[in-house]
């Protein structure tokens, strides 16, 4: 049987919520896609092994979205199979730090709220970290949430992003209604 590896980097402050208490997180992944990780903490290098392809995707999607600030509870969704993890590159849309940080403050909101509001509206989990903005759901929803964080990135107005969401759940809901889906 061949043996697969996968080689990764998380942020050296992810590694100890990647291990957990006396290593329980990093045992639950392994357990659930039959992979052995090991952990280089002073480097933040990641290594997977393991002889099945998918556990070992599964296991690199996981140990990236805690590496993207997502609380291992929330990663760990993504064993499930139908939820996916997208990442979108803040500084992608900025011309420097400065507008970088202010990207950031948008999708954030005063305490938080205009995420609360998108994952709430999108169904998702989204996590802002360092230059990135990244979302765990059903591939349905993440792309209303893509799209509604890509509207915010670009200037569009808060109220306009909402109602956009809005009007997207009403239309998602008529649709599970008629039976359309």
């Amino acid at each position: 049987m061949q043996e697969y590896s996968y080689e990764l980097r998380i942020p050296k402050e992810r590694i100890a919520i990647l291990i957990g208490k006396k290593g329980k997180i990093k045992k639950q992944i392994e357990s659930a896609t039959k992979t052995n990780i090991k952990v280089d903490s002073k480097e933040g290098d990641i290594t997977i092994t393991g002889t099945d392809a998918l556990g070992l995707f599964n296991a690199r999607e996981v140990i990236k979205a805690i590496g993207r600030g997502f609380n291992p509870e929330i990663a760990l969704l993504m064993l499930k199979g139908d939820y996916l993890f997208e990442t979108l590159n803040i500084a992608d849309y900025a011309k420097n730090k400065e507008v970088e940080k202010r990207l950031k403050g948008r999708i954030i909101g005063r305490e938080g709220k205009s995420r609360k509001i998108i994952e709430e509206l999108t169904e998702t989990y989204i996590s802002v970290y360092g230059k990135t903005v990244s979302i765990i759901g059903l591939p349905e929803n993440i792309s209303d949430a893509r799209k509604a964080l890509e509207m915010l990135l670009k200037g569009s107005s808060h109220g306009n992003v909402f109602k956009y969401l809005e009007k997207r759940r009403r239309e998602l809901k008529k649709k599970e209604i008629t039976g359309e889906v």
